[in-house]
């Protein structure tokens, strides 16, 4: 079986296409053929070895949390799916060929792999976020980073639940951001007085870790109404860093009845060849991302 694989951390050259021993599934578990795998930022970080309490890495490592495949093993107490059914979720090492998830959920009609495998964690993150910030309906939550998977399903969901978002995000994506019902401003100087102009500020969410945790307190006068998922100095300064995953059954099961309902799509920005995952790390380090990125296995 073809898997990547990084034996110390480091940049995207770290990383390896290497001949693994095949996974297999334990007790409430599933195996898939993996046909796609979501790149997340999280997986470079984990790769840079950034400090991650929530995902501790022993080398050498697999790199991957989400993927959308075929269903080939069903472990002991597994009910309610079987081999040959196409599903999406979370587990380990998913950049390989095969994978074990821990979580799962049957992909909706006219999904593809691609665009399934972009979805798990991505909405995992939102709802949480969403959650952990307290952020209800007919205020107005601002997201910092709004072009990418999570701010692309923050935006969705929140608009659903009756909330008014702000987005910025870079100037390419400014119309991107309007198509997902925000009011979208762009980065740079003035953004502050730029973000005042639409509209009060109840809560934030940094997704960008582009160091503007400060302001986001400043635009919405409590340090407990900002979370960040992408600064780790974020509690330095009273703001909540959220890196430990919730529910991913109850994210997953949400994440369809969204889809199936047409209230949440995430396009998938660019589509990258397993040989190519050092690329697709290169890439979504570097930002400005327009919905998702994925390897195709």
């Amino acid at each position: 079986m073809r898997k990547i694989s990084f034996a110390e951390f480091g940049g995207p050259e770290v990383l390896q296409l290497v001949e693994a021993e095949e996974p297999h599934a334990g007790p409430g578990r599933i195996r898939i053929a993996v046909r796609a795998a979501g790149v997340n930022p999280v997986d470079w970080r984990i790769r840079e070895g950034q400090v991650l309490g929530a995902h501790p890495v022993e080398l050498p490592a697999g790199v991957g949390l989400d993927a959308a495949g075929v269903v080939d093993e069903v472990g002991e107490g597994v009910e309610g799916v079987e081999v040959g059914d196409r599903v999406f979720g979370e587990g380990t090492d998913t950049y390989a060929e095969f994978a074990v998830l821990s979580a799962w959920a049957r992909m909706p009609e006219g999904l593809s792999f691609e665009e399934a495998a972009g979805y798990p964690s991505v909405v995992e993150t939102a709802l949480r976020i969403i959650r952990e910030v307290g952020v209800r309906p007919g205020q107005t939550l601002l997201v910092s980073g709004a072009s990418g998977g999570v701010g692309s399903a923050v935006l969705q969901i929140a608009r659903e639940r009756g909330i008014t978002v702000i987005g910025t995000a870079g100037a390419a994506n400014q119309d991107y951001l309007r198509g997902l019902g925000a009011l979208a401003t762009t980065y740079g100087e003035g953004w502050v007085e730029r973000v005042r102009h639409l509209g009060r500020v109840d809560a934030a969410l940094d997704l960008a870790g582009s160091g503007v945790i400060r302001e986001l307190v400043e635009l919405t006068g409590d340090s407990r109404k900002v979370v960040s998922i992408a600064d780790l100095g974020a509690p330095q300064l009273g703001v909540r860093f959220s890196g430990v995953a919730g529910s991913v059954p109850d994210a997953l099961a949400e994440a369809v009845d969204l889809i199936a309902r047409g209230r949440l799509h995430i396009p998938v920005e660019k589509s990258y060849p397993l040989t190519e995952a050092a690329a697709a790390h290169a890439d979504s380090r570097a930002g400005h991302t327009r919905g998702r990125r994925v390897l195709v296995v």
